[in-house]
């Protein structure tokens, strides 16, 4: 058995692909349009993962978009937290947060701990950042940071 992909309903694809490849640094490693079931399907990789997932279509985040239907409705999704959330390790917790909130992300929970945070993609998604490695030393401002929302 080998791990392959999470897939993730998205409501416009500009915005997800801003948020998850913009600013969480995600790659597209292939996108397909299927005219009869009328969705479009992106598959996206960590950086680190991204040679593996070209080879071998795994390990991948799916992003799925579900056209709009012949009235122009497009459908509406539930709160993404009923998924649970998707995980990253980062080189740097505290960089990758700054990073985030500098480009307008807010940090549901901050990396009080030096090792773990929260944030959410345009769709509601939860995703768990976590620190490669050994927690960071607790450092301002991330240590005295209150949660923001749910996460």
């Amino acid at each position: 058995m080998r791990y392959l992909h999470s897939m993730i309903r998205i409501a416009d694809i500009d915005e997800a692909l801003d948020f998850w490849v913009g600013k969480m640094g995600l790659t597209e490693t292939r996108r397909v349009d299927n005219e009869k079931g009328k969705f479009t399907l992106i598959f996206l990789a960590a950086p680190s993962d991204l040679d593996r997932a070209k080879e071998q279509r795994s390990p991948e985040l799916e992003l799925t978009y579900n056209w709009p239907d012949e009235n122009g409705e497009q459908e509406t999704y539930s709160n993404g937290r009923n998924f649970g959330h998707v995980a990253y390790k980062v080189d740097n917790i505290y960089d990758t947060c700054q990073k985030l909130m500098d480009a307008g992300i807010t940090i549901n929970r901050p990396p009080r701990d030096g090792y773990m945070a929260f944030v959410k993609s345009p769709d509601d998604i939860s995703i768990e950042l976590l620190q490669e490695g050994e927690a960071l030393d607790p450092a301002e401002p991330w240590k005295s940071m209150e949660n923001t929302g749910s996460w």
